[in-house]
């Protein structure tokens, strides 16, 4: 089975060609980071115009680089939801065409349930079910029961800022470059996380949802002062002690969480994925968990659209399908937590 994938939920247009729903024939994205670096942050209409632009010639060198014709393709698959719905229109356009011009089925996928997929991608990994699953991401702080892959419950979520969004933010602050994720994991293993005890915000006792509000303002009034002074006078080592500070509070925040998910899910094993699980700090920690843990490779932690074909493979094996009248929704299906 061989699935092409479609990718245009925020600012990445990306295309793949999937075998089997685990083989990554391809994988191509056209990040639009540079177009947006200057806003510290994703302009929706900006990223739906470099999406018109990219999509022809993304899709075509994802078939390319598979060394397949668009004749071999036996399904269409896209990320319909959750997103921008500017950019999501784009993608769901390009799927919808495609799929009805080859006469080849079309499967809408969401993108958050994507991402816990994404660990499965080039692996022949057994993951121990059920498991606990964190997608964590700019757009997205989420914790899952995962039955299996076709049976996922969201059980806990952010109430404010998602983690990503909130390394976005800290990042602003110190005048640092965007994406902040990236940047601050760099600056923090230069730094002491111990420097700076920043607060953890764990909500009631058994609570699974996420707060990284807090945290955030904490970091703007130790780096500006309750004022909010605008001149900011850190030296370098201070800047890397914030970043490290930071980052051990969203890391012990995030291991809190999945600890009590996995005693309430009596689950056998965690799997984590989103921007954000290409984290250093993150994966580090996670080395020392009592279960066993599942990061996707670094390629697949970003957005990217082999999870996509990849879920969309196992979808379309289960007797899953799409209309052709698929809409481009800007919410996730789980849209509700238990908790």
């Amino acid at each position: 089975m061989l699935v092409l994938g479609i990718e245009t939920t925020c600012d990445e247009t990306a295309a793949a060609v999937v075998v089997d729903g685990i083989r990554v024939r391809s994988n191509v994205v056209s990040s639009q980071v540079d177009l947006h670096a200057r806003y510290r942050g994703v302009v929706p209409e900006i990223a739906s115009r470099a999406h018109i632009e990219n999509i022809l010639p993304v899709v075509t060198e994802s078939l390319q680089s598979a060394g397949v014709t668009m004749g071999e393709i036996d399904a269409v698959a896209v990320a319909h939801r959750p997103g921008l719905i500017g950019s999501l229109l784009i993608g769901v356009t390009a799927a919808k065409t495609l799929a009805w011009a080859l006469g080849k089925p079309l499967i809408g996928v969401d993108h958050v349930h994507a991402h816990l997929y994404s660990v499965r991608l080039e692996t022949d990994a057994q993951i121990p079910l059920p498991a606990v699953g964190l997608v964590c991401s700019g757009g997205h702080t989420a914790l899952y029961r995962i039955g299996d892959f076709l049976d996922v419950q969201l059980i806990g979520s952010t109430l404010d800022d998602a983690v990503g969004e909130a390394y976005d933010k800290v990042a602003a602050i110190l005048g640092l470059g965007y994406p902040g994720g990236p940047i601050i994991d760099g600056l923090a293993r230069e730094g002491n996380p111990a420097a700076i005890r920043f607060p953890r915000s764990r909500l009631s006792r058994e609570s699974l949802d996420f707060s990284f509000s807090g945290l955030k303002t904490s970091v703007l009034y130790h780096v500006r002062g309750y004022q909010g002074r605008e001149e900011m006078k850190l030296t370098s080592a201070e800047i890397r002690d914030v970043a490290a500070s930071f980052q051990a509070a969203c890391v012990d925040v995030l291991g809190e969480k999945i600890r009590r998910a996995v005693e309430q899910c009596s689950a056998r094993s965690v799997v984590i994925g989103g921007g954000v699980s290409a984290n250093s700090g993150l994966r580090s920690a996670m080395e020392k968990f009592s279960l066993p843990v599942f990061f996707p490779e670094m390629k697949y932690c970003t957005d990217n659209a082999a999870m996509i074909a990849g879920l969309a493979d196992l979808l379309l094996s289960n007797g899953r399908r799409s209309p052709l009248d698929l809409d481009a929704i800007t919410y996730s299906q789980f849209s509700h937590a238990a908790n």
